[in-house]
């Protein structure tokens, strides 16, 4: 079955861990991924049959066993990756085929708690993918176009991943949040003083992070089930209780201010909260949770892609004085 065959997979080369293990513990985490997804790629499957002189027929399964290995390794590469930075560099076994990926990921991170796991299993499905227009989606499917193998290809969408304007959302928002129960200086969080405050958040010239979405325009899915999870599991967290009542207020305020198309909350409104109350503070690694999690929907996307043939993408390109003669016909 698949999990024998991912369990199979999951052993990352000596060499590579070794590489890993070589990167200065100051590097950031997701410079440490990228670098050790590109150290993986010399076992691609697709790079040694193209070099051999595959067919086009055959692109899609050659990129169909790079990425279920490629995924099989993840966890490890990433969970070596939060150990050596995070936790003195002391690292726990892998227990692939024991446990789920999401489980095995969270153990080898050393998080054992059923709860945190069963976090991680909804982080990691609903980090995967949403629209092929996002930096890191649509990055891999641009270079993957260019017949790069998943590992170049999805190395390249963790660089658009680690910016701040994409993957550092969570973030900011927790950072955000943090910052108002500062303000609050120990008295609770009411709709009143929560308004007040978001207001002079909108009035200093600053958003308010995790609301509003490229797309969407209701409240993101994504944010309710984290919601759901956080009601079971930790509803008396004054965290969640904060995040809570901003739900309450943040869409009156930015629908009263009428400068956004969607004032509802997004995915990143919640994690981090969620992920702070489990243990998991160190904030310069959340977006490798993410990274690893966003593998999943586009490599299976670049499957389909050489499946179907799709050629190399090109955006067209004009000039100005092509500008210049479409106006003046205009």
């Amino acid at each position: 079955g698949l999990v024998a065959n991912m369990a199979g997979r999951s052993k990352v080369p000596e060499k590579v861990l070794g590489l890993v293990d070589a990167m200065p513990v100051s590097m950031h985490p997701m410079s440490q991924l990228s670098a050790a997804v590109l150290a993986l790629q010399e076992e691609s499957v697709m790079a040694r049959e193209y070099a051999a002189g595959t067919t086009k027929a055959m692109y899609w399964d050659h990129c169909y066993e790079d990425t279920l290995t490629l995924l099989a390794r993840l966890p490890e590469v990433a969970a070596r990756i939060y150990r050596r930075t995070f936790k003195d560099g002391t690292f726990i076994p892998s227990k692939s085929g024991e446990l789920d990926m999401a489980a095995n990921y969270a153990h080898m991170m050393g998080f054992d708690d059923p709860a945190f796991q069963d976090l991680m299993r909804l982080y990691l499905t609903i980090h995967s993918d949403h629209e092929g227009g996002n930096v890191s989606a649509h990055t891999i499917k641009l270079v993957g176009s260019a017949l790069s193998d998943p590992y170049l290809a999805f190395s390249a969408g963790l660089n658009g991943l680690a910016g701040p304007l994409h993957g550092l959302a969570n973030q900011e928002v927790l950072r955000w949040i943090l910052n108002v129960k500062k303000e609050l200086g120990g008295k609770p969080a009411t709709v009143e003083n929560l308004t007040e405050f978001c207001w002079a958040t909108l009035k200093s010239g600053k958003v308010i992070p995790g609301y509003g979405h490229a797309v969407l325009r209701k409240t993101d899915p994504r944010y309710t089930c984290q919601r759901e999870f956080a009601l079971k599991n930790l509803p008396d967290d004054e965290m969640f209780k904060l995040v809570s009542t901003l739900y309450e207020v943040v869409p009156k305020v930015l629908l009263e201010q009428g400068k956004v198309k969607n004032p509802w909350p997004n995915v990143d409104a919640h994690s981090g909260v969620l992920l702070q109350y489990y243990g998991l503070t160190e904030e310069n690694y959340y977006t490798v949770l993410f990274g690893v999690s966003r593998a999943i929907g586009p490599l299976a996307s670049l499957i389909w892609d050489r499946a179907l043939g799709l050629p190399l993408e090109r955006p067209k390109s004009i000039t100005s004085g092509w500008i210049k003669n479409h106006f003046e016909k205009e």
